[in-house]
């Protein structure tokens, strides 16, 4: 029995942990195929990093933006057939087709494979838009969230520490069923 108890937490620490570890390594060790700050249309592929030095100078972001305020956007055009191409950025408040442009930053070639620009966003959801005037042209789209908590996030970082907790509490429901455990607690007892 206690063996079985001892295989079952062990069981339930593994599962807890596989489950947990996704949302430990979030985007920092991802390859780029799953990197949820690349997008990727045909063959070429290119890589958001927002930033807020004002707020924490090492932090950088992708599609959730936590304070509003000036928003440093950095596009990494990852394959080399982009850099030889003119590529626009704009940033609209709520959608493209119906928001606001926050930034323009007109077509131009990037040899160096980088575009930079600053923009002030406030609390809201905003569309970035990157084009490459390419034949067929190239579109890439993101939706960031300024300064707004993602449920849906924190549901999933949250289910597995539930899960381990609902665990342990089955666990210790199970262990203080046991006639084992009632017989040792009934020898402490009369021990004293």
């Amino acid at each position: 029995m206690v063996k079985q108890l001892i295989q079952t937490g062990i069981a339930a620490i593994v599962l807890v942990a596989t489950l947990y570890t996704g949302n430990v390594i979030a985007h920092g060790r991802v390859s780029l195929e799953e990197d949820s700050c690349v997008r990727q249309v045909g063959e070429n592929m290119v890589h958001l990093s927002v930033y807020q030095p004002q707020y924490d100078e090492s932090g950088h972001y992708c599609t959730d933006i936590p304070m509003a305020g000036d928003t440093y956007l950095v596009i990494d055009l990852i394959d080399s057939a982009l850099r030889n191409m003119p590529v626009a950025v704009k940033v609209f408040r709520g959608s493209e087709s119906e928001g606001e442009t926050i930034l323009q930053l007109p077509a131009e070639y990037h040899p160096d494979g980088v575009i930079n620009g600053v923009g002030t966003l406030e609390k809201g959801l905003y569309s970035l838009v990157i084009t490459a005037e390419g034949i067929p042209p190239l579109k890439y789209q993101y939706r960031l969230r300024v300064e707004m908590v993602d449920y849906m996030k924190l549901l999933r970082a949250s289910i597995a520490p539930m899960m381990g907790l609902l665990l342990l509490i089955w666990l210790a429901f199970r262990i203080k069923r046991s006639e084992r455990f009632r017989n040792w607690l009934a020898s402490r007892r009369s021990g004293r």
